[in-house]
């Protein structure tokens, strides 16, 4: 999903090297300028859930990878996930009520921080909209 958006990579050289060297090979950072704003990602159920992965650790950890990306949802039908991997949110715009199978209920707002550890089963709902950025350990488009 990368290819969407710009690219900035500090690894310039231009040499070559066994297959054993590339995998020590430092790796340069990947920059997506500003994501936030200009990633949209698709619809993934009912009329209102929208999630999308920006990266994955997958290509350089396979047995390890984390995803990361955007998650909207709009007014309408409660989305409810069961984890299946560890995830950490933070919520970036709008509002979200999430709630667990615990009856733990929060709404949250612009700053707020969330790990929700695998096997968890979270309802989301918003009155409005929400957006927030997430990481998981899974490979890319495993959510």
């Amino acid at each position: 999903m990368g290819s969407i958006l710009s690219r900035v990579s500090s690894n310039s050289k231009n040499t070559t090297t066994t297959a054993k060297e590339a995998k020590m090979a430092p790796v340069g950072m990947t920059y997506y300028e500003k994501a936030q704003s200009t990633f949209k990602p698709p619809l993934i159920a009912n009329e209102n859930a929208f999630l999308g992965d920006i990266s994955s650790s997958e290509k350089n950890d396979a047995d390890k990878p984390i995803s990361c990306g955007l998650y909207r949802l709009e007014k309408g039908t409660p989305l409810v996930y069961e984890y299946t991997y560890h995830e950490m949110k933070i919520i970036l715009e709008g509002e979200f009520e999430i709630s667990d199978e615990t009856g733990q209920k929060v709404t949250a707002k612009p700053g707020d921080v969330f790990y929700f550890p695998k096997g968890a089963k979270i309802t989301f709902t918003t009155p409005s909209y929400g957006l927030a950025f997430y990481t998981g350990q899974r490979k890319e488009g495993a959510a």
